[in-house]
C-alpha cells in the first residue's frame, strides 16, 4: 500500500451515536492541546443555527458532493440520515504534514473506509453509559422532534453494534474522565 503522507502525527477516528458527546470531547481535546485539530468535513445537510460554513462543515449541494466522490477526493464518505458526509484526503494529509494529530469525527461507515486507506489509524468509539442515558441526552439538547429522536435512537442501536470494530471504546459517563482517556491515546 502506498504511504499517503510523511509525518509523526497520528490520524484518529472518533465515532459515536448522536448525543454521546463525541464532538464535545474532540473540541475539548483540541482546546487543551496545540498539536490536535479536527478535520472539517463536507456535508449536504442543512446548516443548523449557530453553525458556520468552512468551520463546522463545508456545506455543499448534493451535485457538488457527488462530483467530489467521482473524482476520488474523499478519504471517506457516507450517507447518514439522508445526507452525505465526507472528509477530504488533501485536507487531512495537509494537517498532518503541518504537525497536527488529526481527528476525524465520523460514523462507522466512514471509519471502515479510513482503515482501508490508513491501516495505522487509531479508532475510538465513544459510548453512553446506557441507552436510556443517551435518549435523555438527545431530549435535553432540545434540537429534535419526537420522530427525529426515535430515528436517532434506532440509528444509535445500529451504530453501537459496530463498536467492536474499533481499537478503543470509551464510556462517556463522566466527561472529564473520558477526556483524560482520549488524551492518553495521543501520547
Amino acid at each position: 500500500m502506498k504511504e499517503h503522507y510523511v509525518s509523526d502525527k497520528k490520524l484518529f477516528v472518533f465515532s459515536a451515536p448522536s448525543g454521546c458527546g463525541k464532538t464535545s470531547l474532540a473540541q475539548a481535546l483540541i482546546e487543551s492541546r496545540d498539536d490536535v485539530v479536527i478535520a472539517t468535513s463536507h456535508t449536504t445537510r442543512a446548516m443548523r443555527p449557530g453553525e458556520h460554513d468552512a468551520v463546522d462543515y463545508y456545506f455543499v449541494g448534493t451535485q457538488i458532493f457527488e462530483g467530489m466522490i467521482a473524482r476520488g477526493e474523499f478519504l471517506e464518505y457516507a450517507r447518514v440520515f439522508d445526507n452525505l458526509y465526507g472528509t477530504s484526503i488533501v485536507a487531512a494529509e495537509d494537517l498532518m504534514a503541518k504537525g497536527h494529530h488529526v481527528i476525524l469525527d465520523i460514523d462507522w461507515q466512514g471509519a471502515r473506509q479510513v482503515r482501508e486507506h490508513y491501516p495505522d489509524v487509531v479508532s475510538v468509539f465513544i459510548v453512553p453509559p446506557s441507552i436510556e442515558a443517551l435518549e435523555q441526552r438527545l431530549r435535553d439538547r432540545g434540537q429534535d422532534d419526537e420522530a427525529t429522536i426515535a430515528r436517532r435512537m434506532q440509528g444509535a442501536k445500529n451504530e453501537l453494534s459496530h463498536q467492536d470494530e474499533y481499537d478503543h471504546i470509551i464510556v462517556n459517563d463522566d466527561f472529564d474522565s473520558a477526556l483524560a482517556e482520549l488524551g492518553k491515546l495521543l501520547d
